[in-house]
């Protein structure tokens, strides 16, 4: 019989600390081996218990989430969930966990009754049984570099103001946020193409994504918006509840945020923006699958392949997850598996 995944719960909340265990407990392959309500006892429990998997609330007194992740990392390194009862504020807050080594986070600031637990209790099983395998050493490979080399393009290409060269298609999900920024921080400014990205995050995360990277990237970066225009050496972020999709209007090209379809398992949907952009872009166009947990976008790049556009997927040794490119690589589409520091330089000769 396969071990039981051990896991430990950090909540200053009796309530939540409670909720969670249920949760955890409800799967057989997993067993709940301690639980602490403070991040000093939190790092002192994980060296004595050893857990697999650790979720970790951000917001605590005392010793709070960050520092006592940055702790656990340092003393005894463990895969960690970060668990955010913040929305606006909270997306800053939980990208500098990721960036101090946590693998993923979940969202619980609508969760006040026990009704409302039960809506993240699926994935919160998911999410553990998937980061319980993860090799920390990957997850810190993705990490950016300060002040990365920016990269020269092969050759100027003529671009008009308001028209891009071309258009290339991200999708990410586990592990996506830290490895988005060590792709996207070494593309010049001048770049020809857009870049639309889909980075599975929850309701308010996608905005301090969009501006972390904006701070950090020569090109600029925006969370996406309704009617914005497709422009060149423009990075456009698909916001967290709404599909990212392309329309074209006047032989120019503008952004559509929209509810439907309604049946994807994620919102927004690699699937959705690889589709829409294969549908409705006329020209050059790359699709990108990075690391993440699942099958998102293998569906989307179907269409793009069929439609001329080439396809690239992260390989396997650097991925913190290998789900999604695992998934793009299985229909076939792929055109090249890339390791995380290549895939800068594939956008950048991508003609």
């Amino acid at each position: 019989m396969p071990k039981k995944i051990s896991v430990m719960v950090v909540d200053d909340s009796a309530f939540m600390r409670k909720a969670l265990k249920r949760m955890l407990s409800s799967d057989p392959m997993i067993r709940v081996v301690g639980e602490a309500r403070d991040g000093l006892s939190a790092v002192e429990a994980v060296k004595r218990l050893k857990p697999d998997v650790v979720t970790l609330d951000v917001k605590m007194s005392g010793m709070n989430g960050l520092q006592a992740l940055e702790r656990i990392m340092k003393e005894h390194p463990t895969p960690v969930l970060m668990v955010s009862s913040l929305t606006s504020e909270g997306g800053g807050i939980t990208l500098k966990a990721l960036e101090a080594g946590a693998v993923d986070f979940i969202d619980k600031s609508t969760c006040h009754t026990t009704m409302d637990i039960i809506e993240i209790a699926d994935s919160l099983v998911r999410k553990v049984k998937v980061i319980a395998g993860v090799d920390l050493k990957k997850v810190a490979d993705a990490m950016p570099v300060p002040m990365p080399p920016q990269l020269q393009l092969p050759s100027q290409v003529p671009v008009t103001d308001d028209i891009p060269s071309h258009i290339v298609a991200i999708g990410a999900s586990t592990g996506g946020p830290m490895s988005l920024e060590k792709v996207l921080t070494r593309l010049p400014g001048s770049y020809p193409g857009a870049i639309l990205v889909i980075q599975h995050m929850p309701l308010g995360f996608t905005r301090s994504l969009a501006e972390r990277l904006n701070h950090q990237c020569a090109m600029e970066v925006k969370e996406a918006q309704e009617d914005d225009p497709i422009l060149p050496g423009r990075i456009y972020i698909g916001p967290s509840g709404y599909h990212l999709k392309l329309r074209r209007s006047m032989d120019k090209y503008w952004v559509v945020l929209s509810k439907s379809p309604r049946d994807t398992q994620h919102c927004p949907s690699v699937d959705v923006l690889i589709d829409s952009v294969a549908r409705v872009w006329p020209g050059r166009m790359l699709g990108i699958i990075l690391t993440g947990m699942g099958d998102d976008g293998a569906e989307g790049i179907r269409v793009m392949k069929q439609r001329g556009g080439m396809i690239l997927a992260q390989n396997e040794e650097t991925c913190v997850v290998y789900g999604m490119p695992k998934a793009a690589y299985r229909t076939g589409c792929v055109d090249r598996l890339v390791p995380l520091n290549c895939m800068a330089r594939e956008i950048c000769e991508f003609r």
